[in-house]
């Protein structure tokens, strides 16, 4: 019950003061679940949102689900996501009544101009320690490339490529696991050179 709690005050606190949406809040989720609680390791926690970001939903509710069912089960997953939707819940509804009768406003027009930097600078950050931790090398990094011309140039829908990357990816595994079989294989059926010497060579050379 104390980890549930744990888990709904620090989404709450995450939802409350996080600007621009799932991707936003991944600086503070990671320096929250990583760094502070250290509920979860790096390398896990980001193969997590590489897993979230795949699934259909809330990218900022699937974060909250997957972290708090890791951490303390369902009681956890339950938290975490009520952590996580309640400050938006109140915000929202709170700019849905005041919100139209101000937004012609100068005031409230050069806030809003004011954030979008700043929700631009909250999406790179964790972006750039995605491409990071996954390693991208100048080899590698003909995938990213492709999957961003493929969606905004091409406008193929990211469930294509999706769907494509891990067909991809499958094909891949199972044509490396053929070849290191076959590798295995050969290596033990390549007789050593001590085997290849007669045994009677052998026992003379030892006497």
């Amino acid at each position: 019950m104390k980890k549930a709690l744990q888990l709904f005050l620090t989404f709450f606190r995450i939802g409350a003061f996080t600007l621009g949406g799932g991707y936003a809040m991944l600086s503070l989720v990671e320096k929250a679940v990583v760094d502070q609680k250290k509920w979860i390791p790096t390398d896990e926690f980001w193969d997590m949102i590489a897993v979230v970001q795949s699934l259909p939903g809330v990218f900022a509710v699937n974060t909250a689900l997957y972290v708090g069912h890791r951490v303390a089960g369902t009681k956890g997953a339950f938290a975490a996501m009520l952590g996580a939707i309640i400050p938006s819940i109140v915000i929202i509804l709170l700019l849905a009544t005041v919100f139209r009768e101000y937004r012609d406003q100068p005031v409230v027009e050069r806030i809003f101009k004011g954030i979008r930097p700043c929700v631009v600078a909250l999406i790179l950050a964790p972006s750039l320690r995605m491409i990071k931790s996954a390693k991208v090398t100048w080899k590698t990094a003909i995938i990213p490339i492709a999957t961003v011309f493929l969606i905004w140039w091409c406008k193929i829908s990211p469930a294509y490529v999706i769907l494509a990357a891990i067909a991809g990816s499958l094909v891949y595994a199972i044509v490396i696991g053929r070849k290191t079989e076959d590798g295995g294989r050969r290596t033990e059926d390549v007789p050593s050179p001590q085997s290849s010497v007669p045994s009677q060579e052998r026992k003379e050379a030892e006497s």
